[in-house]
């Protein structure tokens, strides 16, 4: 069974930074691209960051400069680095994978990130 856990989400004052972790279990992590999500009230959930599973990272445009996603295949792990947070970002963040043959979606429960204005 895949699982998707997050964590590290929380309550900073704009301009500050959190570090999300996702742990992955089911897949075969270092085969496998990674993704963080987020959806913001009455949004639709949008890509933030993508990670290949060869390295390669791509962002959305709000947050390029800001965010780094990267992972430990050691530890069948994905991060997502914050610095420089604004209101805008606050959302609920979630882990992203497809697995199996036919792309099957895999999503965590999401971790809540909240920058008040």
């Amino acid at each position: 069974q895949v699982q998707l856990v997050e964590s590290g989400g929380g309550l900073v004052q704009p301009g500050g930074s959190l570090r999300l972790s996702c742990i992955a279990s089911g897949i075969i992590f270092s085969r496998s691209a990674m993704d963080w999500y987020r959806q913001a009230p009455g949004k639709q959930r949008e890509l933030v960051a993508r990670i290949t599973n060869g390295g390669d990272t791509n962002y959305a445009e709000t947050v390029k400069g800001r965010f780094a996603i990267s992972r430990d295949n050691a530890k069948n792990t994905v991060y997502l680095q914050m610095n420089s947070l604004k209101p805008e970002d606050t959302a609920v963040y979630y882990c992203h994978t497809n697995w199996g043959l036919r792309m099957y979606d895999a999503w965590g429960q999401g971790t809540q990130v909240t920058v008040p204005s």
